[in-house]
């Protein structure tokens, strides 16, 4: 076996790159790759000619793709020999295992992988080619750890050496780059898959070491069998602890000179560096360090023990004179002078018997700068920064196999020779004229006592007991804990005080270990293991330090109190069951028949026109459409009218006769950015069995209500136009609308005008309105509206899977309550030729922003010279004192007390005109006045005047004064600000690189500093790379491009003239900010939904700023938001003041458009955003391979009749980049009734209806008519601040729990008065009777039957009767009366049903009060 020394040297290690230590790393993750074998003629016949003896092997090391950089250490194979060309085997077997362990856990980090050939050369020196080499990618690119699965991967084998991996331009993903060379035909076979079973050796094996199983690990125990993979399941040699006493530690010549000479040496390194001068006294020894820890050869196997030495004089003074006599006599072959002591023993734990294994010691020195050095006054926080530590010599120990007690003189070691700690060590004295007995000494030694523990009693030294008494209250601490400081007045056996404590040099210079401590498992100890628990506290405290006075004894294996244990989630399915999407608004139709269109057109509604009166181009719902934006561009009929035309609304065939039908209807939606429409109330109309198809008849057409509720004798249906050209579009939103045309679904809700309830929802693709040149162009649908019924979630507890990735909806139950017969069209027209100003144009697409342009000011001028105007530079004038009203004040404020001037002026006008009179009327006095006294006075009135005017100049000077600083940086900031526009919708973020120059001749610290949240940088550069992929750019990618400082603002460092790419993104998730003006318009006139609303425009700015606070340069973005997509509607009834929790199914991501076909690596991740940020929404990681995804979601409802509407977007890339999907949510709050019941009985209960401001006529509707019947059943008066008692009976047909919608509305006026959701908890019945009967299913004519009911009673007694399925089961008579004791024989009438199947009906018998007597069921089989 190799010992120490040779195993250090054989295994140096290169540390990955420092920005790459600096992120945070995980866990760290163990791997077994398997090399197998290797496909193709990789070795040329050139080499088989000129090298002899011609082998292969395969190299591997660890690359970092992001920093281009190789670490940890290149590991080979076996080689394996190759036959010449003519004989040459396709395929070179390997099978060999690597193994190794990496806390990098990133995309970027992967394993190169080398095919070499060597031989020899005729001359016989060996030589060695690269034949090529692949890419073994590790981490996949989801966040998550990777799959315990295996992975069998071919890996592709390129031309060159690993060394081309340096050149800048293989940029990530390098397997895609130009510049990289496949080798046809040519491929290596291997496999990658976790390996969990080697955590229990990862404190045998450096972290990034690549090691194969046939090597010997020290530590590691050989493998059984004839494999010989010792790591396939490593077993760990059984460990042995050492105790040291008397530890110390002599330097050469003494200890005072020795660290005379290190205080004068760094005094003169500190003034070389530029730190200024030191005095020699500057620099003081804080503490003096011995770290002790044991090495295998490869790595510390634990964490270093971190002790205070002290001189010899200091242990004298405070031990007993034994113990200084015994250090004394020791130390006096050595020195003679005074050493290092340390004060304790020191245990040493998880010692190996193997010859690479050694005890490592270290000796450090911590030294500080007093308060005040330099001239800086230290405060608490600068303390740490002011310590520093150096390591100044080490030595290695390997005990021997044999030994168990003894003592030992180690000579320590110093200068540029590696050391275990990979660290600079303090120079060793020069050995040009020393003897090899002085060298041996001249450097200093370290001797200790050491003894073994014995088996059995891991604690117990085999030396003389060296017993410390200690207080019985006082707690042991572990070893590499902190101290428990003693109480005051209690001492140890030996009459010391306590050592210091843990200073602060110790925590902020403590050493850091090459390896990373880690924490064995309990399952990995040895049965056998001298110190199970010991070694587990001391791998789990992490940096943690063992003191001098640290007690040192067993510790107790409990926890302490407190000390938390982590409760571990289980996985839990939420109770509250999942709405598939798709199953409450479906956008789903049917082409009409030619018989419906008949029937239509026979109707007499309105034809559309194209814009020369004639019949509108008609196509087919079901035709692909072919969507090009340049012909949409190119149109020259710019202007476009949408027509949305309501013909009729049909009744579902197999729909219950007897079930409500309303009378009128109105419909609710909203068309691109224009403000929501609810349309008039329409009068259904029914055709007497007119229109009867293959698809059912078209049952009633739409007609429109006059305003006294009659029905209105003008045109059938309701037409709706919209007007869309560039007199209402802003520049450059003609692509946008185009677009909308292209990808939206128009959501459309269906209300029962009478009752105001939702009668059901529909959606219609509006992509065939794209016109693609045509004039016109016009197409019919048929629609389904879907009602949609949601149980409460306390009742649903399983569901059913219908298929593969298809699930039954669980608690929701969807009902087609009719077709809507719809047309669209799309009208073009010509549109006004106006000349386009340069500010009309359209915003520029170019996603990179420059700021040449905005570096050209002149100066001294409003205008620019020699071109157009400029909007922004052109200055209105304005009066002074318009424009500053402390100006307006001085000007205007009297001369003096009592004198002639303007007093109280409001405008500068009124100043001149008095001005002139009063000169007028001093010429005039010169003029006619000879006297003396009239002079005077005119030579008084000239003088006035102009003290007036350099009044007025002098106030006038000083506002130009004032304001001309704020003028000129308002000038010069114009120079350096660039202007942009975009376009943006809810949750799609828009990418834009900005330019950003240097204009400096000096480098320039930038920091970016952004105004609006929405708008910010692109700081990962996997984001970068993937919207520029996106995107299409080819600007350079720059990794670590800024430095982030917490909440502060980023920075980037630019170099003279530099220039340099900045990203920003700007995305929208608040819906208020895109729609905060679309509020409905009240007296919506027919057929005018009105003008367009202008969404309101969002500005952003980023400044930045160079060193000092200048500004460098100024980005202005304003930002147009657009309408978005809405791919699904939900409408939520739910009880006020309640949390609302559902769970949305996603539907399989290969449905949804876009979605590439075989997608690698499964369904990608789910990300989701909301709108509100009150709604709490969030998704799970799928279960497993192919199952579904839920969004869930959990809303707080306010007071009734509260609407809270918000958006959900759905993501399936980890950036956020473009929504999958857009959902819209509404959710109603209603006053809540919980009712209990049976199914077939009647429940009573009354609800409190209270009165308005006014009196009102009033009805009272429920959403199911044949369960829930009300008292007072028509039209009533609701006296003002009145009080009305409504009775309600219940009894449900169905069992389970629902929710039943009850609405009070104003007959006169069409208002809701007041709502409430019943929530209905229903029980089945018990079961007396059951019966069975088979029926032809089809067009028949049912079946007539007959059962007896005995009357139990001794008297007479009324009976009604009730069936849950009235539309199968019709009885002779709903009620009848027997006598007591006597059979009554009951008519049953069973309806024919047209598709085949298993149906169970129940029969109700209930007494005179309603109340459930018996239950018979009858199933019935249709055949």
């Amino acid at each position: 076996m190799r010992d120490w020394q040779e195993t250090f040297d054989q295994n140096v290690l290169v540390p990955p790159h420092p920005q790459r230590l600096r992120q945070p790393l995980r866990e760290s993750t163990a791997f077994q790759c398997v090399l197998k074998w290797l496909d193709g003629p990789l070795v040329k016949q050139g080499v088989l000619e000129v090298l002899s003896e011609v082998g292969c092997h395969l190299r591997v090391s660890l690359f970092d793709v992001t920093y281009r950089h190789f670490f940890g250490r290149t590991w080979k194979t076996t080689g394996r020999p190759v036959e010449p060309l003519s004989r040459q085997p396709s395929r070179i077997v390997f099978n060999e295992p690597l193994y190794f362990h990496t806390p990098l856990n990133h995309p970027n980090i992967v394993a190169v992988v080398e095919v070499v050939a060597g031989g020899r050369r005729r001359d016989g020196t060996p030589q060695a080619l690269s034949c090529g080499f692949g890419i073994l990618r590790i981490f996949s690119n989801k966040p998550e750890s990777p799959s315990s699965a295996p992975q069998d991967k071919r890996l592709r084998l390129y031309h060159g050496s690993p060394r081309a991996l340096l050149h800048p331009l293989l940029q990530d993903p390098i397997e895609q780059n130009k510049h990289m060379t496949v080798i046809e035909n040519c491929s290596l076979q291997c496999t990658l898959r976790p390996h969990p079973a080697l955590e229990p050796a990862f404190h045998l094996l450096p972290e990034n070491l690549l090691v194969s199983g046939l090597q010997h690990i020290p530590g590691l125990l050989p493998a059984h069998g004839d494999t010989g993979d010792a790591l396939r399941k490593p077993r760990l040699q059984r460990s042995v602890t050492w105790y040291l006493d008397d530890v110390f530690v002599t330097l050469y010549p003494s200890l005072e000179k020795f660290e005379e000479e290190l205080l004068g040496l760094l005094t003169s390194d500190h003034f070389r560096e530029g730190g200024g001068p030191l005095d020699g006294g500057a620099l003081e020894i804080s503490e003096r360090r011995l770290c002790v820890g044991v090495h295998s050869g490869l790595g510390f196997v634990h964490r270093p023990q971190v002790m205070v030495l002290v001189p010899e004089r200091e242990v004298a003074l405070t031990r007993s004179a034994s113990f200084s006599r015994k250090v004394g006599s020791s130390s006096k072959a050595s020195s003679g002078n005074q050493a290092l002591v340390l004060r304790s023993r020191l245990r040493v734990p998880e010692m190996v018997c193997h010859p690479a294994f050694a005890i490592v010691f270290q000796l450090e020195y911590v030294l500080n700068s007093p308060p005040g050095v330099d001239g800086n006054a230290a405060s608490v926080t600068s303390l740490a920064s002011l310590a520093c530590m150096h390591t100044v010599r080490w030595a290695v120990w390997t005990p021997s196999p044999e030994a168990s007690s003894g003592s030992v003189t180690l000579p320590l070691q110093g200068g540029i020779r590696p050391n275990p700690l990979h660290c600079l060590v303090y120079k060793v004295p020069p050995a040009s004229m020393s003897s090899d007995e002085v060298k041996q000494v001249e450097s200093g030694t370290v001797h200790f006592q050491y003894s073994l523990s014995p088996d059995g009693h891991p604690d117990a030294p085999t030396g003389p007991p060296r017993v410390e008494r200690r207080p019985s209250g006082k707690m042991a601490t572990s070893p590499s804990g902190p101290p428990v400081p003693l109480p005051q007045g209690l001492v140890t056996s030996q009459d010391s005080p306590v050592g210091p404590g843990l200073s602060l040099s110790q925590l902020a210079a403590s050493p850091q270990s090459p390896t990373r401590c880690r924490s064995a498992k309990p399952s990995s100890q040895q049965p056998d293991s001298p110190e199970p628990s010991q070694a587990q506290a001391e791998f789990s405290l992490e940096g943690g330090i063992s003191h001098l006075e640290a007690d040192l004894s067993q510790t107790s294996p409990a926890p302490g109190p407190c000390v938390a244990e982590q409760l571990q989630e289980l996985p839990f399915a939420p109770v509250h069951a999942p709405i598939v999407v798709g199953a409450q608004t479906r956008s789903s139709g049917r082409t009409p028949s030619r018989a419906t269109l008949a029937l239509l057109q026979a109707s007499g509604f309105p034809e559309v026109l194209d814009a020369n009166k004639q019949p509108v181009e008609a196509v087919n719902p079901t035709d692909p459409v072919k969507f090009d934006p340049q012909k949409e561009e190119s149109d020259p009929l710019q202007s476009s009218e949408i027509v949305l035309q309501f013909l009729a609304f049909s009744r579902v065939p197999e729909d219950d006769r007897g079930a409500p039908w309303p009378n009128t209807v109105y419909f609710t939606f909203q068309f691109y950015r224009f403000p929501p429409v609810t349309t008039p109330r329409l009068q259904l109309l029914e055709l007497d069995g007119m229109g009867t198809s293959r698809s059912g008849p078209v049952s009633h057409i739409l007609a429109p209500v006059g305003q006294d509720g009659s029905f209105h004798a003008g045109s059938p249906g309701f037409r709706l136009s919209y007007l869309v050209g560039p007199g209402l579009l802003r520049p450059g939103e003609q692509r946008w609308f185009t677009r909308y045309l292209a990808l939206q679904t128009l959501q459309l809700d269906v209300w029962d005008g009478d009752s105001l309830l939702l009668v059901g929802s529909t959606a219609v693709q509006m992509k065939h309105l794209l016109r693609q040149g045509r004039p016109a162009v016009q197409v019919s649908h048929e629609l389904e509206v879907v009602a949609t019924e949601y149980e409460q979630d306390a009742m649903v507890m399983s569901g059913d899977v219908a298929g593969f990735g298809g699930i039954k909806p669980i608690g929701v139950h969807t009902v087609v309550k009719g077709w809507l017969h719809l047309t669209l069209a799309n009208v073009g027209h010509l549109c006004e030729q106006r000349g386009r100003t340069s500010s009309s144009l359209p915003p520029s697409r170019s996603q990179v922003i420059s700021n040449d342009g905005a570096g050209r000011f002149e100066g001294g001028s409003l205008l620019t010279r020699g071109g157009p105007r400029r909007k922004r530079n052109v200055v209105q004038a304005q009066k002074l004192t318009d424009v500053d009203s402390e100006l307006a004040a001085m000007l205007f404020a009297p001369t003096r007390p009592g004198g002639r001037g303007p007093q109280g002026a409001g405008q500068e006008g009124d100043a001149v005109r008095r001005r002139k009179l009063e000169r007028m009327r001093t010429v005039r006095l010169q003029e006619a006045a000879g006297e003396g006294g009239c002079r005077r006075t005119g030579v008084l009135a000239l003088q006035d005047v102009r003290a007036q005017h350099a009044r007025d100049l002098q106030v006038i000077a000083a506002y130009r004064e004032r304001t001309k600083a704020q003028s000129i940086a308002s000038a010069l900031s114009l120079a350096i600000t660039t202007e942009h526009s975009i376009c943006a919708t809810l949750g799609t973020a828009e990418f834009f690189e900005f330019v950003l120059r240097n204009p400096h001749s000096t480098p320039q610290t930038v920091t970016v500093e952004v105004d609006n949240p929405e708008l910010s940088l692109v700081l990962d550069s996997r984001e970068w790379r993937h919207f520029k992929d996106v995107a299409r750019l080819h600007t350079p990618v720059e990794e670590d491009m800024f430095r982030l400082r917490g909440s502060l603002a980023p920075q980037l460092l630019l170099r003279p003239r530099e220039t340099a790419h900045i990203p920003f993104k700007y995305q929208i998730f608040s819906v208020a900010q895109v729609s905060a003006d679309l509020g409905p318009e009240k007296d919506l006139e027919p057929g005018s939904p009105g003008k367009p609303s202008t969404m309101p425009t969002r500005h952003a700015k980023a400044l930045f700023r160079a060193g000092g606070g200048r500004p460098l340069a100024e980005l202005h973005l304003t930002v147009q938001p657009q309408p978005h997509a809405v791919d699904q509607v939900f409408r939520f009834y739910h009880p006020e003041l309640t949390f609302l929790k559902k769970a949305i199914r996603l539907p399989p991501w290969r449905t949804l458009p876009g979605a590439p076909v075989g997608m690698p690596g499964g369904e990608p991740p789910v990300h989701v955003r909301c709108s509100d940020p009150s709604v709490i929404c969030e998704t799970q990681k799928a279960q497993g391979p192919g199952e579904p995804r839920d969004v869930f979601l959990k809303v707080a409802s306010g007071p009734s009749p509260e609407t809270k509407d918000f958006y959900v977007a759905i993501y399936r890339d980890r950036w956020l980049a473009t929504p999958a999907q857009i959902w819209q949510v509404h959710l109603h709050s209603l006053q809540r009734v919980d009712v209990s019941c049976v199914m077939g009985q009647r429940t009573r209960l009354s609800l409190v209806l209270r009165g308005t401001q006014t009196v009102r006529k009033v009805r009272a509707f429920t959403s199911h008519p044949q369960e829930l019947t009300i008292d007072p059943r028509g039209v009533f008066t609701l006296p003002p601040h009145g009080v009305q008692d409504l009775h309600v009976g219940v009894r449900p047909r169905r069992a389970g729990g629902r929710f039943v919608h009850l609405n009070v509305v104003d007959v006169d006026f069409h208002q809701l008065v007041a709502s409430w959701l019943v929530c209905l908890s229903c029980r089945p019945p018990l079961i007396s009777k059951a019966f069975e009967i088979t029926m032809a299913a089809g067009q028949g004519k049912g079946a007539h039957k007959q059962i007896t009911y005995t009357n139990p009673y001794p008297f007479r007694r009324t009976y009604h009767l009730h069936s849950d399925h009235p539309q199968l089961l019709q009885f002779k008579e709903d009620a009848f009366q027997v006598e007591g004791g006597e059979t009554y024989t009951i008519d049953l009438q069973f309806a024919p049903r047209r598709r085949a199947g298993e149906e169970e009906i129940l029969i109700h018998i209930n007494d005179h009060e309603d109340k459930n007597e018996e239950t018979f069921c009858v199933k019935v089989v249709y055949q």
